[in-house]
């Protein structure tokens, strides 16, 4: 698949299948030069760029947008810009792990609770037993002591960053920090761990094959249901979008990472 990246209602989005994506990370985990970000794009983060200038341009920046919100999957095809698999997050996560274990590359866990960090660390550890975990660091850390943190992620030789910092924070984070990092690639993983750890239960396959997950997480977690309101403002700008026409292709050359 041509791995374009297209405007999901002003917001950037990459086409992308499984296949793309991992022959992309693969290949960025292995490359030189500056740390390459990965970020998830639903439809709730759509609405929120629209609102943020500096979150809207650091999103024009990342190396790699992931559709994982299943709106943004059909928005995408609704509007005409292209068609897409959802990558979602908590997946993308553990398949780049199994990455990492099969070329010899370290990973760093920075974010969640002490005790779901660790273990989660575990759970990997016999999901991928020749994985090297080599660092970690709970969320629960101060703005003066990241300075710190940074310090301890180069230190640890990690070519994999995850962050769980919960979204917008990992991907503010992202902004100020990993341009001082010296891994490959970072993840904004947000409550990955939480799942891995058992703390937090993601969806039935039910939920997830019919792609309802978000309805299952607003059901266990009614206290998202602020955040929710995002979904019916996304559908309503998607249907006027497609009463305007102004889904189009993307333009010629218009490829990921690019402004």
């Amino acid at each position: 698949m041509l791995n374009t990246r297209v405007q999901v209602l002003d917001v950037p989005v990459d086409c992308l299948d499984w296949r793309s994506t991992l022959e992309i990370v693969e290949r960025d985990m292995q490359s030189a030069g500056p740390a390459k970000a990965i970020i998830a794009v639903n439809p709730e983060k759509v609405i929120r760029a629209q609102k943020d200038s500096e979150l809207l341009s650091g999103l024009r920046r990342t190396a790699l947008l992931i559709p994982d919100g299943i709106g943004v999957v059909l928005a995408a095809r609704l509007l005409g810009l292209g068609h897409m698999e959802r990558i979602a997050g908590a997946e993308l996560m553990p398949k780049i792990c199994a990455i990492a274990e099969r070329c010899g590359q370290g990973v760093y866990l920075f974010g969640a609770s002490p005790a779901v960090n660790e273990q989660a660390a575990a759970v990997l550890q016999r999901m991928y037993p020749k994985l090297k975990i080599a660092g970690r660091q709970h969320g629960y850390v101060k703005e003066s002591e990241m300075d710190g943190v940074v310090d301890s992620i180069n230190a640890s030789g990690a070519t994999v960053l995850f962050l769980a910092l919960g979204s917008p924070k990992q991907e503010q984070w992202m902004l100020r920090y990993l341009p001082q990092t010296q891994v490959k690639l970072c993840q904004g993983i947000g409550g990955t761990l939480d799942v891995l750890a058992g703390a937090v239960r993601r969806a039935p396959p039910l939920f997830i094959k019919v792609h309802l997950e978000w309805l299952y997480r607003l059901l266990s977690q009614p206290r998202r249901l602020l955040r929710q309101t995002a979904l019916p403002k996304f559908a309503m700008q998607v249907v006027a979008a497609m009463i305007a026409g102004l889904g189009h292709p993307p333009a010629p050359g218009s490829l990921r990472g690019e402004p």
